[in-house]
């Protein structure tokens, strides 16, 4: 235990350190687990002792994962994807395959080796890519659903190389002496010896069988076991057995499979295959998802420290002429494929450089072809790095994809040269919260043009008519292609922060004149906006906030009226507040340490009372006030269709502070009206 709590400490400690570092410079999470895993792996080396105690720990990030991916296949949504997913997808492992086999049998190699290999080496790490399509936003481009077709394709592809691997094998008892000594967490060794001794005894046909009637009980025990068993458990409406009963699913199914010397990631994928379709599946994955992201941050950690150098260091030529070999290849499949498919520019190249890499998959395919006697041990070892470096490699592709969109983003970008109309309003982003605002303005007669790059969103905006366009409106030249130079307002409406600043203030440096309306999400974003030059900056909860405070103090006995009151001064007490607030707030000092802005909260505090205060005259009469039957409940088509199930934002009428001219707006917007 103390060995375990020791390494526990270690790991932990070296992610703290590295993840951070990595996304402050740009680099993303994964490259920083990774690069933890490096300082373990020599942390490793100095102490003389291993660190393998965490490694099934860290296995269980790629099982989780595998887990939700199957949660996610439902089969009736395959079927309808069948024609991306064969052709897209299918093309690429084809295609990707017989180069690489072709390159393996050229090295020596035999041709069940070459094609194994070669199947191995055609699968993508779905775990890094996801990771990183969803940090940078790319994950409903072009480029991004292409990249998701493919990984999605190879997912499901991952069971019949499992099944036809065996048949590869030239030698398939070669293997016994070394296998059963590596291939396995030091965990789980001894309790597979027996297994592992059967299956290298199978002869191949054997192996494939073997492989059918494992997937046979797996479906069999989600069928006839897991469904049952959570409608028994959901009975009992105590969520902890409920999160329990799905990590049963996960270590049972893994185990199944580890029983018959198989890797027990297939397990966990196939039994969320079985339970896509069950009404659990939410449920399910709700229950896994903080332990697989925590799991996977290790699974990552562990590919960096296993990394053998001196292994790398005695093969050191092989090993990168693999690595290189592996990731040429793959672009110019991959080119190839984009060609064939016209996906575009930018797209074209997210789909080349994010589908490079070896995966997780050809880990475990690796070792089940150690196990089978198609490889050698020693063969394992050094493709297994081949598969790492690669793997490490992914951030730089990402960022070689980032040099080239820019590139390609200046002149002739055709999501750029799409947009053939400008209109005098803008808006970027179409969430809940932009959809309000171009149902609002579009019904009063006024034209706009909206942004975005979420493909569904955009397809539905134009099928009602709107001119919407596909496209990351964080780029600066889709703003400017989308008539920047000449719009009356830009309503910034996207959900980032960050982003929504750097929109205001690139669109402040081009247009100083031009009005800009920002969606914030906190206060302190509010004065980031207010400093980057915003026109008016709308807080997106606070007036539904409002109204789910004055439904308390009804409630609590204050009469509607009186409370409609109290909610108006709060209103205008919280406007004046962060005008006052703005002025002594300072992005460069935490707010704990800004010993001034500190004061001034406390000043507001005490004078709270007092400001909500509303004087007799200004009591709304019933006429002003509409009943709530026709102020609630008021839905927008658009709003109605949306998939941005994310957001819970209202209609926001706050106006807080006007920098063009450094002046409050005093427009009452929530005295006009209760709602």
């Amino acid at each position: 235990m103390d060995n375990f709590l020791f390494q526990a400490t270690i790991y932990l400690a070296a992610a703290v350190i590295a993840v951070p570092l990595a996304k402050r410079w740009g680099l993303g999470s994964v490259l920083g687990y990774l690069i933890a895993g490096v300082i373990i792996g020599q942390i490793n080396l100095l102490l003389g002792s291993g660190f393998s105690d965490l490694h099934g720990v860290a296995e269980f990030g790629i099982i989780m994962l595998l887990f939700v991916i199957g949660l996610e296949l439902e089969p009736k949504q395959l079927w309808q994807l069948r024609t991306k997913l064969l052709g897209l997808g299918g093309l690429q492992i084809t295609l990707t395959t017989i180069p690489l086999a072709l390159a393996c049998k050229l090295l020596g190699y035999d041709t069940g080796e070459s094609i194994a290999l070669g199947l191995a080496f055609s699968l993508s790490s779905t775990a890094m890519v996801l990771q990183t399509l969803s940090e940078k936003g790319l994950t409903q481009t072009e480029g991004g659903r292409s990249t998701l077709s493919v990984l999605l394709t190879q997912d499901v592809a991952f069971i019949p190389m499992l099944i036809v691997i065996p048949l590869l094998a030239s030698n398939p008892t070669s293997n016994a002496d070394t296998a059963s000594h590596g291939g396995h967490s030091a965990g789980s060794e001894e309790g597979l010896g027996i297994a592992l001794t059967l299956i290298e005894q199978l002869p191949p046909w054997g192996s494939a069988g073997l492989t059918l009637i494992s997937i046979v009980l797996v479906i069999a025990f989600g069928y006839f076991i897991v469904r049952p068993m959570f409608h028994y458990i959901s009975s009992s409406g105590l969520i902890e057995i409920s999160t329990a009963a799905t990590l049963f699913v996960v270590v049972f199914a893994s185990l199944l499979m580890t029983l018959v010397g198989f890797s027990p990631a297939l397990g966990t994928f196939l039994a969320g295959v079985v339970l896509a379709t069950s009404e659990f599946r939410h449920e399910m994955r709700s229950h896994i998802e903080p332990f697989k992201g925590l799991f996977l941050g290790l699974f990552f950690i562990t590919v960096g420290s296993g990394i053998n150098f001196l292994t790398l260091y005695q093969n050191l030529l092989l090993i990168f002429v693999l690595t290189f070999g592996l990731i040429a290849i793959k672009v110019g499949v991959l080119y190839c494929i984009s060609l064939i498919f016209r996906i575009r520019s930018r797209d074209k190249w997210l789909f080349v450089l994010g589908l490079a890499q070896g995966g997780e998959f050809a880990f475990i395919l690796l070792q089940f072809m150690s196990q089978t006697g198609v490889i050698v041990r020693n063969q394992e070892s050094i493709f297994t790095l081949v598969v790492t470096m690669s793997m490490v490699l992914t951030p730089a592709l990402f960022i070689a994809y980032e040099y080239i969109a820019r590139k390609k983003g200046i002149e002739g970008d055709p999501l750029a040269e799409e947009i053939s109309e400008q209109g005098e309003i803008i808006i970027a982003g179409v969430g809940r919260f932009g959809e309000i605002v171009n149902d609002v303005t579009a019904a009063n007669g006024f034209k706009t043009t909206v942004l975005d790059n979420n493909y569904k969103v955009i397809k539905l905006m134009r099928t009602l008519g709107y001119k919407a366009f596909l496209g990351d409106p964080t780029r600066p030249e889709l703003i400017e292609s989308a008539g920047l130079a000449n719009a009356e307002v830009l309503v910034v409406a996207i959900d980032k922060k960050d982003h929504i600043t750097e929109i205001v203030q690139y669109a402040r440096r081009k247009r100083p004149e031009l009005f800009i309306i920002a969606r914030a999400k906190d206060r302190q974003h509010v004065f980031e906006l207010y400093q980057a030059g915003a026109s008016q900056i709308v807080r997106e909860t606070f007036d539904s906030s409002l109204r789910a405070g004055r439904y308390v103090l009804q409630r609590m006995g204050i009469p509607e009226d009186e409370a409609h009151i109290r909610t108006r001064g709060f209103f205008k007490f919280n406007r004046r507040a962060t005008r006052e607030l703005a002025a002594v707030w300072n992005p460069d000092i935490p707010l704990e340490q800004n010993q001034a802005f500190i004061n001034k909260v406390r000043d507001l505090n005490r004078s709270i009372d007092s400001s909500i205060g509303i004087p007799k005259e200004d009591l709304p009469t019933r006429e002003e006030s509409p009943p709530d039957d026709q102020t609630h409940n008021q839905m927008s088509v658009s709003d109605m269709a949306s998939v941005d199930e994310t957001e819970t934002v209202d209609v926001i009428v706050e106006s807080e502070i006007t920098p063009v001219t450094g002046e409050i707006i005093d427009h009452d917007e929530y005295s006009n009206s209760k709602e």
